[in-house]
């Protein structure tokens, strides 16, 4: 069988590299590596992408091997429907290992048309070390090979203002791209690069903050062999997708000239401030998988997609994000629902087994920053108790017994949670008087969640009616009981 190349793929095309971007791993590939092949697609952007391997071990070489192609399955709901499609992704033109090919790797530096710099190195990889020298053949940390890289530029150009990139970083932090800066600041102190290098650095380079979503299982390990098959020729580095995806970058509005997404009907967001956008996220898709968890597990389900499609915890679902969260969001009302409806369709994804159970780990910390803002929010703004997110949090505690009838469940959190848990759970008479106590225990860990939640007027007693209602008569009756019929169908 053929292998995918540039020889057996006729349609190949070689880019002007235009974009640097440090990972190769499955998310960029098929997030933004797929989004600049769009744009070359369907825009004037011509533009090729330039990996560079951010560690010792990676995928430069087989990447090269393909000659940078690789094929992108998206598998999903796509407008009510489910969709599976792919294609070969055409825009990577070569992959660097700078641990082996340093001296090409600073020769970047020096090609004018390089413009975009975006990077997925882990959450750990905006870090500073403070034992990376400027002189280092490279540095160890991403953003010290990033400052010389562009300190090397700076010096190659004479200072030219005009040789600036646009850096977006997409590692998974709050604030990213001010993250990166800092971080490239304090080398540029560290190794004495000067006040022109900085001046430089803040004048001429725009850093972004970007927010990006796309599940990205990656590679098909278990189908692989069918896909073979289905392809007709042998790709090392198929991956998959999912059919939605999202990316909000916090930056002037003249990207858009340069980034041409929009005119390529991708779903990329150029806007003043991305942080009403990061607490959509967390809190409609993040907060709804978080508060769904314990009360559909302990209904009886044991996926995202079953607890969607079931009638009653799939209207407690609705209805927890329509009716009780969105309403504590500062964005357009049009704008939650269109995304909460983009998310209720993810989570019924039917090429994706998304368990509770491993949504479940460190749920306790979870619920404090997805889902408690909400509860406090909506106390707020409405002088009354949102009952969904309370039932969810008498669930918690319903949870973190340990028990689904005559199941244990295996909870995964911090030891200190797990042991406080244990000893509330031990320490309880089997009376109702004792859940309540409980409860109120339960809230008053300062420690867990920030503040005293038996100050909130009546939600001691709320969640303790719910998680008595669940101990007593399982969770099927205690939802029917205590959650009202969604307002939102």
């Amino acid at each position: 069988m053929k292998k995918l190349n540039s020889d057996s793929w006729k349609a190949y095309k070689q880019y002007p590299e235009k974009v640097l971007q440090f990972g190769e791993g499955n998310f960029m590939r098929a997030f933004v590596d797929w989004q600049i092949h769009t744009m070359n697609q369907k825009t004037d952007f011509n533009g090729g992408v330039v990996v560079v391997q951010p560690l010792g071990n990676g995928l430069a070489e087989m990447l090269n091997v393909q000659d940078g192609l690789y094929t992108l399955y998206l598998q999903g709901i796509k407008d009510g429907v489910a969709v599976k499609e792919h294609e070969v992704i055409n825009c990577i033109t070569r992959t660097l290992n700078p641990f082996a090919q340093h001296e090409e790797y600073m020769k970047l530096a020096e090609n004018p048309e390089l413009r975009f710099i975006v990077s997925n190195t882990t959450e750990a990889g905006i870090a500073f070390e403070a034992g990376d020298k400027l002189t280092d053949a490279p540095q160890s940390s991403f953003p010290g090979k990033l400052t010389a890289l562009l300190y090397k530029r700076f010096e190659f150009f004479n200072g030219d203002a005009s040789k600036g990139f646009i850096i977006i970083p997409c590692e998974l932090i709050d604030r990213n791209g001010d993250e990166l800066k800092k971080v490239i600041l304090k080398y540029a102190d560290l190794w004495n690069l000067g006040e022109g290098f900085v001046d430089w650095l803040n004048e001429a380079n725009t850093f972004c903050c970007s927010l990006v979503d796309r599940i990205v299982p990656g590679y098909p390990r278990d189908t692989i062999a069918e896909i073979t098959e289905e392809l007709g020729y042998e790709d090392k580095l198929v991956v998959v997708g999912e059919q939605f995806h999202l990316w909000v970058i916090e930056g002037p509005e003249w990207i858009k000239e340069e980034f041409p997404a929009e005119l390529a009907g991708l779903n990329v967001l150029v806007v003043d401030d991305i942080a009403p956008y990061r607490t959509r996220k967390v809190r409609i898709l993040n907060g709804a998988h978080t508060a769904m968890t314990p009360v559909a597990y302990l209904y009886g389900i044991d996926t995202v997609a079953e607890a969607i499609e079931h009638e009653e915890v799939g209207a407690y679902v609705k209805s927890l994000i329509y009716d009780e969260i969105i309403p504590t969001l500062d964005l357009p009302t049009e704008e939650l629902n269109s995304f909460a409806d983009a998310v209720l369709e993810r989570f019924l994804n039917p090429y994706v087994q998304h368990y509770l159970m491993s949504i479940s780990l460190n749920a306790i910390s979870k619920f404090k920053t997805r889902d408690l803002p909400s509860l406090l929010q909506y106390v707020e703004s409405k002088e009354q108790l949102p009952e969904k997110l309370v039932f969810s949090l008498s669930a918690l505690i319903a949870f973190y017994k340990g028990r689904r009838g005559d199941e244990e469940i295996k909870l995964a959190d911090d030891a200190d949670i797990l042991e406080w848990f244990a000893s509330l759970w031990g320490g309880w008479d089997g009376t109702d008087s004792g859940l309540r106590a409980l409860t109120a225990q339960v809230l008053a860990a300062k420690n867990r969640w920030g503040c005293d939640l038996n100050e909130i007027a009546g939600l001691t007693d709320k969640a303790a009616e719910g998680l008595i209602a669940i101990e007593r008569v399982g969770m099927k009756q205690a939802l029917q009981m205590f959650v009202k019929r969604p307002a939102h169908n």
